[in-house]
């Protein structure tokens, strides 16, 4: 079953979407991050089918999200690694785990607990500011245009309210 491509939407949620919404992509990330490199591991913590999982680790590294990197030659096999593009996702991940810690909370509870490397304590992933560091919800934003407010899917509210107002 092919997705719908968001690839024409003028929205950087979209388009990020477009590379890494497909439902298992996040949660292949996620397992690489935290040290499944091998295709195996990958398929067997997921329980994933190996065509789905060969389709969704060709699509990350045609991204430029995955490095496939050979460590056997015969047969030949490959690890993955997040490249610079895949480490700055994680942050994403994290928040969404977050959200799911308290919203969507596993039974018994979150499985994960993060330790910050620079001071030692548990921490909560949360958005912040990276002008002032205060952290950011959603009331604490305004909203305004920016230049790729488009005419088109996923702007044309944007793009109306740069628009100057007609005479």
């Amino acid at each position: 079953m092919r997705r719908t491509s968001f690839g024409q939407m003028h929205c950087s949620i979209a388009q990020t979407l477009d590379v890494v919404g497909e439902w298992w992509s996040p949660l292949i990330l996620r397992d690489i991050y935290m040290g499944l490199h091998r295709f195996d591991d990958i398929a067997q913590n997921l329980e994933i089918s190996r065509n789905l999982l060969t389709r969704r680790l060709t699509d990350l590294v045609a991204n430029g999200i995955l490095d496939r990197r050979k460590y056997q030659d015969r047969p030949a096999r490959y690890d993955y690694h997040l490249t610079e593009s895949g480490r700055e996702l994680v942050p994403a991940l994290l928040l969404l785990m977050a959200w799911g810690d308290r919203r969507a909370t596993p039974p018994g509870g979150p499985p994960v607990r993060l330790i910050h490397r620079d001071c030692g304590e548990q921490f909560t992933p949360m958005a912040s500011c990276s002008h002032c560091g205060g952290s950011v919800g959603a009331d604490d934003i305004t909203l305004l245009p920016g230049p790729g407010a488009a005419e088109g899917p996923g702007t044309r509210l944007l793009h109306r309210r740069a628009a100057p107002p007609p005479l």
